[in-house]
Formats: C-alpha cells, sequence, structure tokens
C-alpha cells in the first residue's frame, strides 16, 4: 500500500503544482499589465508596478490551490484510467473505499496548506501591496466619505453614549491622517468634536493626536440653567493643541481592519472585528459571511478530490484526457460562481452566516459522493 500511496500522491501533487504554477503565471501577467497603467502617476515607477504584482501572487494561489486541486486530481485520475493503471490498482485489491481514504489524506494536506497561505502569508503580503502603493502615491486615501468606527462607552450614571470616528487617509509610515472624532451625549445631542492632522495608535489602544482642534459643548442641563439665568449665549469652547493624548477602546488592530481592504485579515481578525462590529450595534453581516468562508475555504480541498475521483471510474473510451480536464474546469468554475453568489444572497437576505459559506461545499461534496456511488455501483 505504501508504493500505491507514492505512486498516487506523486503523480497528483506534480500535477497541481504545474496547474497552480501556470494558473499564477497567468494572473501575474494580467496584474502586471495592470499596474502599467499607473505607472509614471504619482511616482510610481516600473519595479514599483513589478513588486506590487508579486505581492498579489499569495492571493491568487489561496484562491487557485483547490481549483487546482481538482485540476490537477482529474488530470492525474484519468491519465492514470486510460493507461490502465487504475485499473490494475483496483485489480490489485485498491477498493473505492481505500481510494476515497488515500486521497482524502491528500486533501486534508493540500487544506492545510491553503490554511497557512490563506491566515499568515496572504494578510502579510496584502499589507505590503498596500504599503508599496501608498508610499508611491504619499498616502492611500479611504474613500470619499472616509472608514467610520464607532465605540460606546459607559457613563457614571450607567448609561453609554456614543463615540463615532472618521480617517481620511493612511500614510505611507502607517499613521492616520484627517482624524475626526464626535463624542454625544446619552440623548444623541453633540458634546465634543476633535479634529486632528495625524494619529498613531499605542498599545494600549491610546491615540496619540497632532494638531488638534478641539470644540467642546456644554452639558444640555448646563446649557439650559445658564440661558434662564443670564439670558446669554452658551459658550463654546474651543482649542488647539499641538499634541492630544485620546484614551479609547479601539485598538490598532480594529482600525486596521476598518481602514485596510478585508483581503489583509485573518481568520481570528476577521472573528474579533466581527465581535466587535456586533458589540457596536453596527451591521456585521458581510463580514461574518467572511470569516465562514474564510474558515470553511480551506476544507474545500476535500471536496475538490472527492469530486475528481468519479473520473478515474469512467472507460477510457468515455472522453479523452482533454475533456475531463475541460468538465474538471467547468466544474471548478461553477464552484466559485456560486460560493460567490452564495456570498450575494446570503448578504442581501440576511442568511445565517455559516450555512451560507458552507452550502456551496456540501453541495458539491453530496453530488461527488452520488456519483462515485452511482459510478462503483452500476458502471
Amino acid at each position: 500500500m505504501k508504493t500505491v500511496r507514492r505512486l498516487l500522491y506523486r503523480d497528483i501533487v506534480g500535477a497541481v503544482f504545474f496547474v497552480a504554477l501556470a494558473f499564477l503565471s497567468l494572473f501575474f501577467f494580467i496584474d502586471f499589465v495592470d499596474e502599467l497603467e499607473d505607472v509614471g502617476r504619482h511616482g510610481y515607477t516600473l519595479p514599483m508596478a513589478l513588486i506590487s504584482s508579486l505581492f498579489e501572487i499569495p492571493g491568487h494561489l489561496y484562491e487557485l490551490i483547490p481549483i487546482a486541486v481538482l485540476i490537477g486530481t482529474i488530470y492525474s485520475m484519468a491519465r492514470m484510467a486510460q493507461s490502465t493503471e487504475f485499473t490494475i490498482l483496483r485489480t490489485g485489491g485498491l477498493g473505492p473505499g481505500r481510494a476515497l481514504s488515500l486521497l482524502a489524506v491528500l486533501g486534508v494536506v493540500f487544506a492545510l496548506i491553503t490554511f497557512v497561505v490563506g491566515d499568515f502569508v496572504v494578510p502579510a503580503s496584502e499589507r505590503e501591496a498596500v504599503r508599496v502603493k501608498a508610499a508611491a502615491s504619499g498616502g492611500q486615501d479611504l474613500g470619499r466619505t472616509g472608514a467610520w468606527l464607532r465605540e460606546r462607552r459607559a457613563t457614571p450614571q450607567g448609561g453609554s453614549h456614543q463615540v463615532s470616528l472618521n480617517v481620511q487617509r493612511l500614510a505611507p509610515d502607517g499613521a492616520l491622517e484627517g482624524v475626526r472624532i464626535f463624542e454625544f451625549d446619552e440623548q444623541g445631542r453633540l458634546q465634543e468634536r476633535i479634529a486632528a492632522a495625524r494619529a498613531r495608535i499605542d498599545a494600549d489602544a491610546v491615540w496619540t493626536l497632532q494638531d488638534v482642534q478641539r470644540t467642546v459643548w456644554p452639558p444640555a442641563n448646563a446649557a439650559s440653567a445658564t440661558q434662564a439665568q443670564a439670558q446669554t449665549p452658551v459658550q463654546v469652547q474651543l482649542e488647539r493643541l499641538p499634541e492630544l493624548r485620546w484614551a479609547s477602546n479601539l485598538g490598532a488592530d480594529v482600525v486596521a481592519a476598518a481602514v485596510l481592504p478585508i483581503d489583509t485579515m485573518s481568520t481570528v481578525e476577521l472573528w474579533r472585528y466581527t465581535e466587535h462590529l456586533s458589540d457596536q450595534e453596527q451591521a456585521a453581516q458581510r463580514h461574518a459571511i467572511r470569516f465562514w468562508r474564510k474558515a470553511l475555504y480551506p476544507f474545500a480541498c476535500l471536496v475538490m478530490v472527492a469530486l475528481a475521483l468519479p473520473f478515474a471510474y469512467l472507460h477510457a473510451r468515455a472522453g479523452g484526457i482533454s475533456y475531463k480536464v475541460f468538465g474538471g474546469i467547468m466544474l471548478g468554475i461553477s464552484f466559485v460562481l456560486l460560493n460567490n453568489v452564495a456570498g450575494h444572497l446570503g448578504l442581501l437576505r440576511d442568511w445565517t452566516p455559516w450555512l451560507t459559506a458552507a452550502a456551496p461545499s456540501i453541495f458539491y461534496l453530496l453530488l461527488s459522493l452520488a456519483a462515485f456511488t452511482w459510478l462503483v455501483r452500476y458502471r
């Protein structure tokens, strides 16, 4: 059995490697051509475009591993079936259950590789890609409205009030630019507004604000008493400070999740940010679905090897290898399409996040097991 395992694994791993290499070369070429359009703008050079395209490779690899596993395994199984190698292995005692268990072990290995790439390599490479582009343009704009964050703070009276923060730009050195902080009382009235040119977040979630303009409105009850007694307008406090340390519950990880692309987040970071959004009574459905998709995505490799095994039981004359590989490509495309459609529908329909993320894999796993059972029993 060790010889059979070595034969299968060596053939499948080699095919998966070459399929992944071919796809990555194609995607690198496409990304590099897209980056060439920005060369010469805002100091963006050709080496920066090349480096940025290289940093995109881990993200493509993460998305392509299950598809490469499917196509590579189908090619290997179809080639062995056409050359009667798999028929000889079946005659030698390789039953359907044993073949499925052998491929399942290989699928677990590919799943571990997918998890490592997606949780460790991709976030680091995506952050570096953002840093390269920000360094070339002098910073990263966060859209017309910027990035918004919110936190609730407890009051001594047992209630809570809301603090909203807005960040307009991310500097190349990681500092936040164009920071605005709005603090409201329990009735939703604006109490304080802080505008800072730059901000950095310490390890203790303390914000160091620079070039600060602070505006403070008196509490509503104090303002009403002052107006009733003196019939004078309420004085609003306005001050300018070179630096201000502002304590917050929003740490650097939460802010990074809000201002950086979602691909820069690992599974644990997605979970923490989803919990933060839920605690702040903000919409968390999108990030919850993304968390479950990222958590369950490595298991797609197990589904792919199970989907590829029935091709080994097809008769050698039932289409050539090219037709079977083409069928594998279509299956892979349909899996990616269904995965994306399920995510969008789950967001629109407010479906259960884990079920939305798991539905495509469950469907294709049942499809593969049904095809495998039919081929073994009736063919």
